[in-house]
């Protein structure tokens, strides 16, 4: 391998690994507004904070507008509308079937996803190194966060796994539809159409679903919510930003991985922030999963 892609790989894993940090910060300040707010409530307002930053950001810095074919246009809205509308709302029906523990297993997918549609669009492929660290980063995963299904009932549980995989396979293509584009389009702009069109996606359900007040009232008091800012801010903005970057700088399977370790972060930050406890099976899994991740830093390919 040449320096400079190396080097390249080493700035993309970079991204990467900030945008699970962003992320994972982003869910604890989520969880303290989360009772206020519904998921659906509240992730319309975090992407409405998410264009106000990508628009300011242009605006500050100047950043010319990129000539877009009508082509690339097709491309990122539907990018933004299978990921943002279809595959958030799949999460977060699946969420609210099998609770948090369980659906964070099922998101471990994600990264499968990623490897083989990376494959099968652009014959991406990851050594045998990586792909051992990848495992013990989704094992690591597993074993931390996984919780009996308790009294969940079998339909339920059947219908959260099959949304949550759901969601994981729009959420994994949808990005990688845009990944072509990053190479001619600033990542500001490619994050700024994906979300205009995943939020009017999102805007239109929330009308079918509810009042035209209860929306706006929702909205007034998300964009008070020092929480909501703070969380979409990182969760929205700044990760957004490094998630892209991080596909468009190095291997996409090995970003996938880099990102699946905001579960560990957030299982790490709820025991400092959130009182969890730190149980044996949660030291085990952490342990595991940072294993992995350095497995992959050091099998570049």
């Amino acid at each position: 391998m040449s320096g400079n892609l190396e080097l390249e790989y080493m700035v993309g894993d970079f991204y990467a690994i900030a945008t699970a940090l962003c992320w994972s910060s982003a869910v604890i300040l989520f969880d303290f507004s989360s009772k206020r707010f519904g998921s659906l409530q509240l992730n319309a307002i975090k992407n409405l904070i998410g264009i106000i930053g990508f628009s300011l950001t242009i605006f500050i810095f100047l950043i010319p507008v990129p000539e877009i074919t009508r082509n690339d246009f097709v491309i990122l809205t539907l990018s933004g509308f299978l990921g943002i509308s279809i595959g958030d709302v799949l999460f977060i029906e699946s969420l609210k079937k099998i609770g948090s523990g369980i659906s964070a297993v099922v998101s471990t997918i994600y990264t499968p996803f990623i490897f083989i549609i990376a494959f099968l669009m652009f014959g991406e492929k990851i050594n045998l190194q990586s792909s051992i660290g990848g495992i013990l980063v989704l094992s690591g995963i597993s074993i931390s966060v996984y919780k009996s299904p308790g009294l969940i009932s079998k339909s339920l549980l059947y219908k959260g796994i099959f949304y949550g995989i759901t969601a994981q396979l729009f959420t994994a293509y949808s990005v990688l539809l845009a990944k072509p584009l990053m190479a001619s389009v600033p990542i500001i702009y490619i994050a700024l159409y994906r979300f205009i069109a995943g939020f009017i996606g999102i805007l239109l359900i929330l009308f079918i679903r509810y009042d035209k007040n209860v929306i706006i009232k929702n909205f007034k008091n998300g964009l008070q919510d020092k929480y909501v800012i703070s969380g979409s801010f990182l969760g929205t903005y700044l990760s957004v930003i490094f998630w892209l970057a991080g596909f468009k700088y190095t291997l996409a399977a090995r970003a996938a991985i880099y990102n699946q370790m905001s579960t560990v972060f957030i299982v790490i930050m709820a025991i400092v922030f959130l009182d969890e406890k730190l149980t044996k099976r949660k030291v085990f899994g952490v342990i595991s999963s940072v294993l992995g991740a350095l497995l992959v830093t050091t099998g570049l390919s």
